[in-house]
């Protein structure tokens, strides 16, 4: 029986995890290491820390994910597809490492961020180059 997502570790376990995938998905993974060229010895402790705020709601992020996005979004596709490759891979990880609320939670909070987020990319209402 799988446990349930109840501490940073666990968070750490899951980001590393997850993004290990999205480097090798021929979809995505070449937005994140050929277009935007991600430092994961930066990029990965962001990503735990933004999880651990949305997920146990401690204050340890700091940063603003859509100015980031914003910006790639003129050197990538970030479409519907792209997202959803993203978040079957990040569903499909989840599902394979934890079961419980918290598992759930982090599933319905990554739908909901990704979605948002996919919508301010393309509404024609977005189409401002933030700098």
């Amino acid at each position: 029986m799988k446990i349930d997502i109840s501490n940073r570790a666990d968070i750490i376990f899951l980001v590393d995890t997850f993004y290990t995938k999205v480097q090798q998905n021929n979809k995505i993974g070449p937005i994140f290491t050929e277009i935007a060229k991600v430092d994961w010895s930066h990029h990965l402790p962001k990503m735990h820390d933004f999880w651990e705020s949305i997920l146990f709601g401690k204050a340890v992020y700091k940063g603003n994910p859509m100015l980031t996005h914003f910006a790639l979004r003129e050197k990538a596709n970030m479409h519907q597809e792209e997202f959803n490759t993203w978040k079957k891979l990040f569903f499909e990880t989840v599902d394979e490492l934890f079961e419980g609320e918290y598992a759930e939670m982090i599933k319905q909070k990554a739908q909901s961020i990704a979605d948002l987020m996919h919508y301010k990319l393309n509404s024609p209402n977005q189409r401002i180059n933030i700098v």
